[in-house]
Order: C-alpha cells, then sequence, then structure tokens
C-alpha cells in the first residue's frame, strides 16, 4: 500500500510537472529580410512545429508591414520554425524553447530558384505597406514603374491627388513638404510637378505619404509629408555582399525626351549609388481665352503660349559602415531646371458702350532657372544589439539661386492710349541658402514583453535659412508711369526646434503622441531702403497623437489628430509689385503669419493574399488660412496673399487593390471632399463638394506583355472666389521584358477624353468689384517609347525589385482562414 501511495504521488508529480512544461511559454522576436533586396518581408507567414514533425503546428502567425514578428508560444523543448512568402524559399529554423523571450535577430530568405510547376498561385506581394499614420507605395514592384514619370506613379498613391494641370495635393491639400530620402529637399518642395514629371519613375524605389506626421517630423506642410525614397543601396554590409549592378533608361515622344542611369554596389564596408538624369520636353501651344469684367470695363484676351523645359538631376550617397554599430552617410545632390516660356496675347478692351474698343497685341519671353545644390553627412549609433536604442546626428547644407526674366512687347496698338503700353522687362532674382543641424534619440523604456513595448523619442533641430530677392521693372520707352522703386531686401528666418514622443504597443493596442515646440524668428532687411525694415519672432506647441487597434494580424484601425504648420515663403512675402501685365498687379504680402491646420482622421487598413482596402474618414480645418485673393483699383486687377479664409473640409478616401484573377489587378484611388470657405476680412463664402478618381487594371497579356489602363475623373473645385471645372484624362501602357528581364521595352500613351486629346478647363473668380472667367486648353496627348537596360555581377544585395506574383501562383487560403485553422500539439 505505501509503495502504491508513493507511485502515485511520484506520477502526480510529473504531471504537475509536465503540465507546467507545457504552460511553459516563450516570446520570439526578430525581422524577417528578404536577401535579395535587403528590406523586410511584410506579411510571411511563420508556422511553429515540434521539432521534427510538419503537422499540427503549435502556433501560427504572420510577419508585419516591416518584416517584424514577435509572437508567444506555448511549450517547451526542440521546435522548427518555419518562414514562408510567395516567390521565397520557405526557411526553417531549429530554436529550444526555454521560456522568457528568444530573439531570432535578423533572418534572411531567399528568392525561389525554380517555378512551381502545375501550380497556380492566387495571390499577391503588396504594393502599399498601409500604416495608421502613414502609406508607402512601393513604385519598384509596379509592372508601369519602367515606363511612367513618378507624376504618373503619383496618381495611383493613395492620399495623393495631380489634377489636369499636373498640381499635385496631399491629403487634400496643396500646402506639403517634399522630403528626398528622408531629408527636407528645397528644389523638390518648391516646384514638385516639375520635377516629378521630369523624372522616369525607375529612378524611385518607394514614395512614402506621411498623413499623420509625428514629432519627429517639421511641423511645415499642413497636408503632411510627401517622402522620395530613391533606388540605392543601404549602408555598410558584409564584405562577401560586394557587387554592383544599375540601369541605364532612354524615353521618347512627342512630348519630352530623356536619359537616365542609376549605379549602386558595395565595396567591404563601403557602400555606393548615384542617379544622373536629363529630361527635355519639346514645345506645345497652351491656348487660353479670358473674359474679365471690373469698373465697367470689359476685358477679353487671348493667349497662346509654348513651353521648353529642360530638366536635369544627379544625386551621389555614400555609406560607410564604421563598426557593427555604427555607419556614416553622406549624400549630394544638384538639380538644375531651366523653363522658357513664350507667346502671344490679342487683347481688346470695352470701356463704356459707343466708345471705341481698344485693341493690342503682347509679345512675351520668359526665361526662368532654378538650380538647388545640397549636401548632408549624418552618423548613427546603435548601443544594443536589437537595434532599439540609437543615437542620430545630421548637417545638412542647400544653397538655391533662382532667376526670372520676362519681357513684354507691345504692338498692333488701336485707340491704346488710355493704357500704358510702354515695352518693359521685369527681372527678379533669388537666393536661398539653408544650415540645419539635427539629433535624433530612441530608446525602449523598461523591459519589452508580450503584453507591453513601449519606445521615448526625442530630439532637436536648428535650422537658418538666410534669402535675399533683387526684383525690378524697367520700362524702355514713352512716359514711364510712376513705378515702384526695385525691390532689394535680405530674408532671414530661423527656427528652433525641440520634440518628445512616445510610443507604446500593449497587445492588439497601440498609441502614440508627441509635442514638438518649435520658435521662428523671421527679419527682413531692405537693402535699397525702399520700405521700414521688419522683424517678428513666435513659438507654437505642435500636438500629434493617434491610437490603433489590431482587429487581425493584417487589418488595424486608426484615430489620429495632428496640427500642421505652413510658413509663408519668400515668393508669398516678397513685396516687390509685378507689372508685367499693363492691366493687372502682382505682389506679396509681407504681413503673413503662419498658416496653422487641425487634421483629425478614422482610418482602416485591410489586406489578405488578393485584397487591398484603405478607409480613411478626415476632418481639416483653419483658421487663418493664407489664399490668394483679387480685388479692382484704380482700373487694374490687384492680386496678393492674405491670412483671410476659415477653412473646413470633411471628406473620405479610398483606395482597393484587388487580384481578380492571376493575371488581372484592379485599382480604384479616389477622394470626395466637402469644403465650406469663409472670409471675413472679404466679406465672401464658398463651399461644395469635390472630388476625383483614379480606375484602372493591369492585365498580363500572351507573351508576358504586361499592360495597363487608367482613367482618372474630378469634379469641379472651389476656392474663396470661385471654382475651376473638372477634367477626364486617359493613360494606357504596354510592356514586355527580355534577355531575362535584363531588357524592358515599354509604349506609354497619355490624353484628356474630347477636345481632341486636350484637357479643356474652365476657371471663374469674382468679387464685389471684378469678374473673371477663363477657358483653357492644354494639349496633353501624347506617345512615349522607353527602352531600359539593366546590368551588374550581384543578384543578391542590389537587385531591384522584380515582383513575380504574377507568374507563380498557388491558391492560398486568406491569412485570417488560415490562422483560424491553426491547433495546438504538446511536445
Amino acid at each position: 500500500m505505501k509503495q502504491t501511495t508513493t507511485r502515485l504521488f511520484l506520477l502526480a508529480l510529473m504531471i504537475l510537472a509536465s503540465v507546467n512544461l507545457s504552460a511553459q511559454t516563450t516570446t520570439l522576436t526578430g525581422v524577417l529580410v528578404s536577401e535579395s533586396s535587403g528590406e523586410g518581408e511584410p506579411f510571411a507567414t511563420v508556422r511553429v512545429f515540434a521539432a521534427g514533425t510538419d503537422k499540427n503546428p503549435l502556433a501560427m502567425f504572420v510577419t508585419d508591414v516591416e518584416g517584424r514578428f514577435s509572437h508567444a508560444v506555448k511549450g517547451s523543448g526542440q521546435a522548427d520554425v518555419v518562414f514562408s512568402s510567395l516567390g521565397k524559399e520557405d526557411l526553417r529554423k531549429t530554436v529550444s524553447l526555454k521560456g522568457g523571450t528568444l530573439k531570432l535577430d535578423t533572418l534572411l530568405i531567399r528568392d525561389s530558384a525554380t517555378a512551381i510547376e502545375g501550380v497556380e498561385i492566387v495571390a499577391m506581394k503588396p504594393l502599399v505597406k498601409m500604416e495608421v499614420d502613414k502609406m508607402s507605395y512601393n513604385v519598384a514592384d509596379d509592372n508601369d514603374s519602367k515606363s511612367s514619370t513618378v507624376l504618373d506613379m503619383l496618381r495611383k498613391v493613395p492620399m495623393v491627388t495631380v489634377d489636369g494641370q499636373d498640381n499635385i495635393t496631399v491629403n487634400g491639400s496643396s500646402s506639403f513638404k517634399v522630403y528626398v530620402d528622408g531629408k527636407p529637399n528645397v528644389m523638390f518642395s518648391s516646384n514638385p510637378s516639375m520635377v516629378f514629371k521630369s523624372m522616369p519613375a525607375s529612378m524611385v524605389k518607394n514614395i512614402e505619404v506621411v498623413t499623420n506626421p509625428g514629432a519627429k517630423y517639421d511641423a511645415e506642410g499642413a497636408g503632411g509629408v510627401l517622402n522620395i525614397v530613391l533606388n540605392k543601396q543601404g549602408m555598410g554590409g558584409d564584405a562577401s555582399m560586394n557587387g554592383y549592378n544599375g540601369t541605364v533608361e532612354a524615353t521618347v515622344g512627342n512630348a519630352n525626351w530623356n536619359l537616365s542611369t542609376f549605379l549602386s554596389g558595395q565595396q567591404g564596408r563601403l557602400s555606393y549609388s548615384g542617379n544622373l538624369l536629363y529630361n527635355k520636353t519639346t514645345p506645345r501651344t497652351v491656348t487660353v481665352e479670358s473674359v474679365r469684367d471690373q469698373g465697367g470695363i470689359r476685358q477679353l484676351a487671348t493667349t497662346r503660349t509654348k513651353t521648353r523645359v529642360p530638366f536635369t538631376m544627379a544625386e551621389l550617397s555614400l555609406g560607410y559602415e564604421l563598426d557593427s554599430m555604427s555607419t556614416l552617410g553622406f549624400t549630394a545632390e544638384l538639380t538644375d531646371v531651366t523653363m522658357r516660356n513664350s507667346g502671344t496675347t490679342n487683347t481688346s478692351m470695352t470701356f463704356a458702350p459707343g466708345q471705341p474698343v481698344t485693341q493690342y497685341a503682347t509679345e512675351m519671353f520668359m526665361k526662368q532657372r532654378q538650380t538647388s545644390i545640397t549636401t548632408s553627412l549624418d552618423y548613427q549609433r546603435f548601443f544594443n544589439r536589437d537595434r532599439t536604442q540609437w543615437i542620430a546626428v545630421a548637417y545638412q547644407l542647400s544653397h538655391s539661386p533662382s532667376k526670372n526674366v520676362t519681357d513684354n512687347n507691345f504692338e498692333d496698338n488701336v485707340n491704346a492710349g488710355v493704357v500704358d503700353l510702354t515695352d518693359r522687362r521685369s527681372e527678379n532674382r533669388e537666393k536661398t541658402t539653408e544650415h540645419t543641424l539635427q539629433a535624433d534619440y530612441t530608446q525602449p523604456v523598461g523591459t519589452p514583453t508580450e503584453a507591453l513595448k513601449m519606445t521615448l523619442n526625442t530630439g532637436a533641430k536648428l535650422m537658418m535659412r538666410r534669402a535675399s530677392s533683387e526684383a525690378a521693372t524697367d520700362f524702355f520707352a514713352g512716359v514711364n508711369p510712376v513705378a515702384p522703386l526695385p525691390t532689394d531686401y535680405l530674408y532671414k528666418n530661423t527656427i528652433g526646434a525641440a520634440y518628445a514622443e512616445y510610443e507604446a504597443q500593449m497587445g492588439s493596442f497601440g498609441a502614440k503622441g508627441g509635442l514638438r515646440y518649435e520658435h521662428t524668428w523671421q527679419d527682413v532687411v531692405y537693402r535699397n531702403h525702399a520700405q521700414p525694415d521688419f522683424g517678428t519672432d513666435y513659438g507654437n506647441l505642435v500636438p500629434s497623437a493617434s491610437i490603433s487597434y489590431s482587429l487581425a494580424p493584417t487589418v488595424n484601425l486608426g484615430l489620429t489628430y495632428n496640427m500642421r504648420l505652413s510658413r509663408p515663403g519668400i515668393t508669398y512675402l516678397n513685396p516687390y509689385v509685378d507689372q508685367s501685365d499693363p492691366t493687372a498687379l502682382t505682389y506679396g504680402n509681407t504681413n503673413l503669419d503662419a498658416e496653422k491646420a487641425h487634421n483629425t482622421s478614422i482610418v482602416f487598413n485591410a489586406y489578405s493574399m488578393k485584397l487591398m482596402l484603405n478607409l480613411n474618414v478626415h476632418h481639416n480645418f483653419t483658421d487663418n488660412a493664407i489664399e490668394q485673393y483679387s480685388f479692382n483699383q484704380g482700373n487694374k486687377l490687384h492680386t496678393t496673399y492674405g491670412n483671410i479664409v476659415r477653412r473646413h473640409t470633411t471628406g473620405f478616401n479610398g483606395y482597393v487593390n484587388w487580384m481578380i484573377h492571376k493575371n488581372t489587378r484592379l485599382f480604384l484611388n479616389g477622394r470626395l471632399d466637402y469644403v465650406d470657405m469663409r472670409s471675413s476680412a472679404l466679406g465672401e463664402h464658398n463651399s461644395g463638394w469635390q472630388g476625383n478618381v483614379l480606375v484602372g487594371v493591369q492585365q498580363t497579356l500572351p507573351w508576358e506583355l504586361k499592360s495597363s489602363l487608367y482613367m482618372m475623373t474630378s469634379t469641379k473645385s472651389y476656392t474663396l472666389q470661385g471654382w475651376s471645372s473638372g477634367f477626364n484624362l486617359l493613360m494606357a501602357n504596354v510592356s514586355k521584358s527580355l534577355l531575362k528581364d535584363k531588357l524592358t521595352l515599354a509604349l506609354t500613351g497619355l490624353t484628356g477624353l474630347g477636345h481632341g486629346g486636350s484637357l479643356a478647363m474652365d476657371t471663374y473668380s469674382r468679387s464685389n468689384d471684378f469678374e473673371n472667367r477663363m477657358n483653357i486648353r492644354v494639349p496633353i496627348y501624347g506617345v512615349t517609347f522607353s527602352l531600359q537596360y539593366s546590368f551588374g555581377n550581384s543578384s543578391k544585395q542590389f537587385k531591384q525589385h522584380q515582383s513575380r506574383i504574377q507568374n507563380d501562383y498557388i491558391e492560398q487560403k486568406s491569412q485570417g482562414e488560415t490562422l483560424q485553422s491553426v491547433g495546438s500539439a504538446s511536445m
């Protein structure tokens, strides 16, 4: 009896021990990285089996959009962790489950060497990484990138709109900041449409839209931040990865031609990359017919202009791994654009019934050149193996001179004595130099666990901008009118900033909140004493916050808020009076304040193996919006800027990417807003619904021909004093890859719908003392042929993204269905 009792006691202890061991939990953490691209592998499936088996997984989960994972696994002993992703070979790693946290660090997964015969994969690699506060469009993985411009690709990016005149808005606002590789870029921000229209999309790796910039980002830009990530090699690396590759591309069409090349590589600890581009647009005639009524005078004008735009860009990036925990980087960039515009305007003016009509013709020639030179040096140091604690210090120097010369010569005058038609030249020279010093520090708070992970981000920044402007109008003959003195002033702008941001991940819940303080000092000195000098300084506390909840591994819901600033630039402040038009005057306003915009949104993101979905409901408002407005004075139309508008916008954004068949993918990117604008200063109010939508299809045809077709339409859009009509356009593309994907040939077409392939747009503006209507015809129809050749001696580290998902198909369940089938087993 005693022996029986002892045996039962020992058996009970063994059962309790086994229960405790089986209840033991180990948290697996790490990041899965594509060996070919060096980027995190998003939405890869991770399964954990008992060692030596492939049945009844102990756990199953997916990596996030950056390829990272952290998941608790119950059990103990040896286990096999299997990573699977479309187009990749399975990666199997044997681990020992002992409780606590098991760090797998960085794991490399290889491309599949052979196709799976007789099996269809009905799934896709995500073109868009969707998060609550930002989105990243993978340009390199889009088939259209080999034959399109960056501006063409922007039409497909969620939260971005490009209208018929190539004007860009981000999150519904034309006030946004453009970054290149995470750094502010003066040239890109000052004229993004012209730059992006000249750049082939093959130069770009990703386009990031940061709709809710946290405290880390500059507060400037009401719509957020548009970050262009160029194709380049990352800093440092393993010497065994030595190699290089690159591309050469040529494009020719009836509207433009360009040449570009890209090269990246690595030699030991040194990595390098470079881009070189030259683009030239051919002249095409734009026609503008206008009718203006002011002060009892009706003016009819017809203008025909042609524009030539040569654009040059060169970029060099170097990275050096000082040791396993620190890197040093250097970049240099040159952009140069020259716009030549020539045309004629025929004008007739009626002053009163029965009086003779005044008529005259104007020949105009305008040349505008802007150059930007930017260099930067940065250093980053990590303090732990997980690279969760680090400091980064960066310095950037930017120099941007520009010159604008406009000649207006008048002829064929009939009864023109009441209008001064003296030939004239307006010249404006501007020069901006900017120094920026920035430091950022990130560290985890406490010990990260599966239940709670916290991070603190802090930093400081100093930006010193010095800009000068010299402008004058010279009259060559006749009696000179009373003209203002030439403008010659120096504009000094210094911004000091500091921020703190806290992030927390609590299981399925996530939260981020931060404060950024920016203090601005502005001084304007008129070197010719034409006007009194003035200066001001002010501070802004800029909050931002977001909360998110993961309904499933690939489904999340979020609520965001941020405040953004739009400081008036030198163009808005410049008091120089442009008198190139004898019937109108244009000038800036030195009394402008920074515009403050408040943005809130509810965001829903979902991803499956066939469908990507983003929905965004938002409300934006500002009480001191900067608006261009016009008024009649002395029988001339004056146009300037002011903080005169209270604007509220409520709307909805939607993005859908649906693979309906192994060879067919559908796109939809649209926006609908209700905008309300009021100005007590002008006593004016305007409101209405406005929206746009892009729908498209990508189709793989026989002989592996890749084709796409897109149509974009927009409604009327509103300003405080009027509106602009909508537009319709059609884009098509077909491409073929040869020589094992090294050579790509593509044909692209673009046209407006109706009006002979031109875009037809009407604008209307009015006030108490004037009314203006314009009818614009822009010939956008065109066909381009492009050739792209890839070369190199490495297919690993430097290989460009070449998605083969449409060719290697396997029928799979959605991630949600697969996860529901996961069981558990004792080891």
